[in-house]
């Protein structure tokens, strides 16, 4: 539950401190601009609103790592889904506007997860998890899409330390086998859920687990 937190209030927090001309570089993000992605944030933070006070009666169906449905295609960004977002965060016209709505629904969100039973069983697409293992899943979600805010912005801060190595090992209990010691957090999280494609050297490191990837979380 600490680390939602911490990795939920670093991600709000770089976008408040975001120049406003930065809202409109790309992120990381296929398609989408950094006003999208924000205001996928927004999003997401009305997801985690909605779940924690959506209680189910019967026994989980998923944790923390089998909360994420795995494909191998990244997304393109043509999704209608992806392109209403598009359109939405147009709709802002001023990332001022995009800045108070993330502020106003992400401290509410955060606020939720502070006061949330661990234990309590929610539902939330079509499945039942207990409240601790969504938000245990959700510093995935907030530490991949800092990084995917931070990819065109040299000298912004990006997601903190021990989010990326919760990630981390995260990813390798999705893939079922560890990422070589010679990456960096940042380095197997973007190769392995294909937000870039590995060097020449990387992929030799990674050796069968090269021709596995991407994991891609959805």
């Amino acid at each position: 539950m600490d680390l939602f937190s911490r990795s939920w209030t670093a991600l709000r927090t770089t976008v408040a401190e975001l120049a406003d001309d930065a809202f409109a570089r790309p992120s990381g993000c296929a398609g989408w601009l950094v006003r999208d992605l924000v205001c996928h944030l927004v999003i997401d933070a009305q997801d985690v609103l909605i779940t924690l006070v959506t209680p189910a009666a019967s026994e989980p169906t998923r944790d923390a790592v089998t909360y994420w449905e795995v494909s191998r295609t990244p997304p393109t960004g043509d999704d209608p889904l992806d392109a209403l977002t598009v359109r939405l965060a147009a709709a802002y016209g001023e990332p001022r506007l995009l800045k108070f709505h993330l502020d106003d629904v992400g401290s509410a969100a955060g606020r939720a997860a502070e006061l949330a039973d661990p234990g309590l069983r929610v539902g939330t697409r079509d499945q039942v998890i207990t409240a601790g293992d969504y938000l245990c899943a959700y510093v995935m979600e907030w530490t991949l899409h800092h990084l995917d805010l931070v990819a065109h912005l040299p000298g912004v801060a990006g997601p903190p330390a021990e989010g990326l190595a919760h990630c981390r090992e995260t990813l390798e209990r999705i893939a079922g086998t560890a990422f070589p010691a010679s990456f960096s957090d940042t380095d197997a999280l973007l190769v392995g859920t294909g937000r870039r494609a590995p060097t020449g050297e990387e992929r030799a490191a990674l050796g069968e687990l090269a021709a596995r990837i991407p994991f891609v979380l959805g």
